[in-house]
């Protein structure tokens, strides 16, 4: 039965592998295919190349072509540092890893040409993106121990409706990636009767993990619902029952890991404030976010700079994104809810009645992802710019097992098939408007 259930496995890697290749195939053509229209709306993106005074564009170029809108921002900030004040409301999670691989290469004697940035930003992309997409399967066992489940969930997440923000220098496949494996790390340390030192360390691991999607976005902040959920119920455990050194221990090994969480939004902003706040910092005139209570440039800029605040982006002209983020908007609010709704569940028929009997510690986990996702829905209809939901909606696992379910099931099934139908036309669509430097994005 090992035998048996170890192959299995191996084969489903190997066909979410085959998936993923075929899949990414598809978007590159259809990227490269983009310069049949003629040349892109903006050229903005030839500045990031020696050849500045040359704004025309090979069909071949993908590293011109996947380096666009606030992938611009990446690069940039990967090549020389945050200089503008704008700049940190981008994570710093993406320019780190492309410098820290650029250097890499400075250190072997290779000289990097002026394009290295975005080539080895999309590189990263792509490993981090195909490595989500497996521990996504992995996560899948380890909650559902339903293959056929997790291995449909994986297979969703190759044709997220992120498309092509999860093959260019962007922070979505990266911190999709982050954002599982601190999942999975979760499950380990949480899920299960025993209680021991290496199952706390998991539980302290995971919120490292999570700390460092959070430098990619700031939305993996949401992660710490989970680590908040299980310390309630650590708490209630230590209420009702003899004080137990095992559960203190877990208690602590929560607290750690949730602070974790936080530094990944706080490590960077008290960076900024040193740079921005402090005599030493040499600045002619302190900004104004430096003299609030909670100094924070992050929030400072978003609203400052790109109009982000709450009910700021209804207006008349935002509808047409609204409109586009509603399929994406209705599977994130509908999983969340059905799931933490006590009598629903939503995987396959055949795992039904043990999803009904799940015990405590799993329905916990669950309803904490469930709980993030509708926290994460709310924030992106009353504050974000609308149109992001549809890339950063990927690195939640749980609306993906919703819909591998949806279309499992004889009466949702065509539903199901729908969606995914959706999925791949908006992902291929969206992907010959990006590489020509046209909205959405």
């Amino acid at each position: 039965m090992l035998i048996s259930s170890g192959h299995s496995e191996r084969h489903h890697s190997q066909t979410l592998v085959r998936a993923f290749v075929i899949w990414k195939s598809i978007l590159l053509l259809v990227v490269v295919g983009s310069s049949l229209g003629g040349p892109p709306y903006d050229t903005s993106t030839t500045l990031l190349s020696q050849r500045a005074l040359d704004f025309n564009e090979s069909a071949l170029d993908l590293g011109t072509k996947l380096t666009r809108w606030d992938a611009i921002y990446f690069v940039q900030n990967a090549r020389r540092g945050y200089l503008f004040e704008q700049e940190w409301a981008f994570g710093s999670g993406m320019p780190f890893l492309i410098s820290t691989v650029i250097q890499s290469f400075a250190y072997l004697g290779i000289e990097p040409t002026s394009q290295w940035e975005s080539l080895v930003g999309i590189c990263i992309a792509h490993a981090s993106h195909l490595l989500s997409v497996l521990v996504l399967y992995r996560l899948g066992l380890r909650i559902w121990k339903d293959p056929k489940t997790s291995l449909v969930a994986a297979l969703l997440h190759i044709v997220s409706p992120a498309g092509i923000f999860l093959s260019a220098p962007y922070q979505e496949s990266p911190f999709a990636l982050l954002s599982f494996l601190g999942y999975l790390l979760l499950a380990h340390g949480c899920l299960g009767h025993s209680r021991s030192i290496r199952k706390d360390a998991a539980i302290v691991s995971s919120g490292i993990v999570f700390g460092l999607a959070t430098l990619f976005r700031s939305n993996g902040l949401l992660s710490g619902v989970s680590f908040a959920v299980f310390a309630l119920a650590e708490l209630h455990r230590l209420a009702t029952t003899s004080m137990c050194m095992v559960n203190v221990r877990r208690l602590a090994a929560l607290g750690v890991g949730g602070i974790s969480v936080a530094m990944g939004s706080l490590v960077p902003q008290t960076l900024a404030y040193q740079k921005f706040c402090t005599e030493s910092s040499g600045a002619a005139t302190i900004r104004p976010w430096c003299q609030k209570i909670l100094p924070s440039i992050y929030t400072f800029v978003q609203e400052k700079y790109w109009n982000v605040g709450l009910f700021r982006y209804w207006t008349p002209g935002n509808i047409p994104l609204f409109l586009l983020s509603v399929p994406v908007l209705f599977l994130i609010m509908k999983s969340g809810l059905e799931t933490l709704l006590p009598r629903r569940r939503m995987i396959a028929p055949e795992a039904r009645s043990a999803a009904l009997q799940l015990p405590l510690d799993t329905t916990l986990f669950v309803g904490a992802m469930a709980l993030s996702q509708v926290i994460l829905t709310m924030l992106a209809i009353t504050t974000y710019h609308i149109q992001i939901i549809t890339r950063i909606a990927s690195a939640y696992p749980l609306w993906y097992w919703w819909l591998a379910g949806q279309l499992q099931q004889d009466t949702t099934a065509k539903f199901g098939g729908g969606v995914v139908v959706f999925m791949v036309m908006y992902a291929s669509i969206q992907g010959a408007l990006f590489a020509s430097f046209l909205p959405p994005a």
